[in-house]
């Protein structure tokens, strides 16, 4: 396989490459929940989003980043034009043996709807071990880090035992692995690669991996109304991530989990910052204040976008991006969610606190909760994230041009495989660079199948209503 990434990388193209000026405006941090109407979604609803939403703290902001290094287009197209003959040779060429049906699944890595669940079931619930190792052997990680593979091994069966510890419905080993290929569409698919050096992308890929280690299947407000230790330990702020985060680099500090042993001290505390700059962006809370510095970025005449903050926004939206996927699995993720919300009501009731947002089972409008989600959440981090990958990458993307010989070196059906996946062939022909956006047909037609599924549950609830009245009159009589 890693023969195969050098050969592909050995492709010759000229382009011509250029940095960016760095052009900075901090932006107001100012919560966007108020310009939600108030009639637009139901009381419950809203106080969902306000709770998981919003926040009070005040964050700090890390420095610019360096400007940004360009890749060969090579660099770019390594992960999805050989993919057939990876994973013909993959059960022989990876030091990791893969079951024949988990080589099948991962055959469809590429696709923005991927099926995790198919995949935990052909890995034998093993889903991060196979896809967080296929991942960064596609991508060449273990060879450029010269991570150890049975050091990679170790660590992510240490990281998915974490991920089932606490036995979560929703944020276990099937979530993060699907976050991870979610991550790895937006690398792949979008060209945001092309915009990343090795270590960059490396860090990306780990933290997606990890962005939940742990999780307890309960909200940071919970930790903070219950007293946990974790919230003690963390003082109230972003407990859960701060968890992860740290929890995870104490893994990798054990030797045989040591994925990082062969970086030098600088790529260590570059890849530590990464990590912990994406992970604690996770954090819900900042949701609004995150879009917003990125919309207000923007607008101006030569954007000038900050490594970290992207990464964070694409790990963000791919953390929350399960309602832009088909609605067979989006369906399947909201059960498991609500559940996991259930849970904790339950241990709220037990404790005397009162019930978080949606976490009462008697009393919990689902379809109504969805709708919100993905109108008030959903929808505009996606378009943001689409916004910002488009004027990152427009500029390499209009300013790389392969030469006659290079172009001839692709097949056939490497041009077909780039053509399937949305790549723009003569990228001199639109003045915009655009991305192709499966996620905006998903998000359309589900919201569509719950706003059916709200109307059913409201008639139900009308008819019961009635019911109720007649029976309330009977017995007065």
């Amino acid at each position: 396989c890693v023969k195969e990434q050098h050969r592909t990388m050995s492709l010759s193209f000229n382009f011509q490459c250029f940095y960016w000026l760095l052009t900075k405006r901090l932006a107001d941090e100012d919560d966007e929940l108020s310009e939600v109407q108030p009639d637009a979604v139901p009381p419950e609803v809203r106080e969902w989003l306000a709770s998981t939403f919003t926040r009070q703290l005040a964050t700090t902001r890390r420095k610019a980043d360096e400007k940004p290094k360009f890749r060969s287009v090579a660099h770019a197209i390594r992960a999805g034009i050989f993919v057939d003959r990876i994973y013909r040779r993959v059960s022989n060429t990876a030091l990791m043996q893969f079951p024949p049906d988990v080589v099948r699944v991962l055959k469809t890595l590429d696709e923005w709807s991927f099926d995790v669940f198919a995949l935990s079931e052909a890995a034998s619930s093993q889903p991060v071990k196979y896809l967080g190792y296929d991942l960064l052997n596609r991508y060449g990680m273990i060879h450029k880090f010269k991570v150890p593979p049975v050091t990679l091994e170790t660590f992510l069966s240490r990281v998915e035992e974490g991920y089932c510890r606490h036995k979560n419905p929703y944020h276990n080993n099937l979530h993060a692995a699907d976050v991870a290929q979610t991550v790895h569409y937006m690398l792949c698919q979008t060209g945001l690669m092309n915009w990343l050096t090795d270590l960059e992308i490396f860090a990306t890929l780990v933290a997606a991996l990890i962005h939940d280690y742990e999780h307890t299947g309960t909200t940071n407000n919970f930790h903070v109304m219950s007293g946990t230790e974790t919230a003690l330990l963390y003082n109230d702020r972003a407990v859960l991530e701060n968890h992860h985060i740290s929890a995870s680099f104490r893994v990798i500090k054990d030797d045989e989990c040591n994925i990082l042993q062969n970086l030098s001290r600088e790529e260590f505390r570059e890849f530590r910052t990464l990590v912990i700059d994406m992970v604690l962006a996770t954090d819900m809370s900042f949701h609004f204040q995150q879009l917003k510095n990125m919309k207000n970025l923007l607008t101006l005449a030569e954007p000038s976008v900050d490594k970290s903050k992207a990464l964070s926004l694409v790990l963000h939206c791919c953390d929350i991006s399960h309602p832009a996927k088909r609605w067979d699995l989006h369906h399947r993720w909201t059960m498991l969610l609500l559940e996991e919300f259930f849970r904790q009501g339950d241990k709220e009731r037990e404790l005397g606190l009162p019930f978080s947002p949606l976490c009462d089972r008697n009393n919990t409008l689902v379809a109504e909760s969805q709708i919100g989600f993905i109108e008030f959440i959903v929808e505009p981090s996606m378009a943001v994230c689409s916004d910002m990958l488009e004027a990152i990458l427009g500029p390499i993307h209009s300013s790389c041009k392969p030469t006659d010989s290079a172009r001839e070196s692709i097949s056939e059906d490497a041009e077909l495989d780039r053509t399937k996946n949305g790549a723009t062939s003569s990228p001199q022909r639109s003045t915009k660079y655009k991305i192709k956006k499966p996620w905006t047909a998903c998000l359309a037609e589900n919201k569509k199948s719950w706003k059916e599924q709200a109307a059913k549950d409201a008639e139900l609830r009308a008819q019961q209503q009635q019911q109720q009245n007649e029976e309330s009159a009977a017995t007065e009589e």
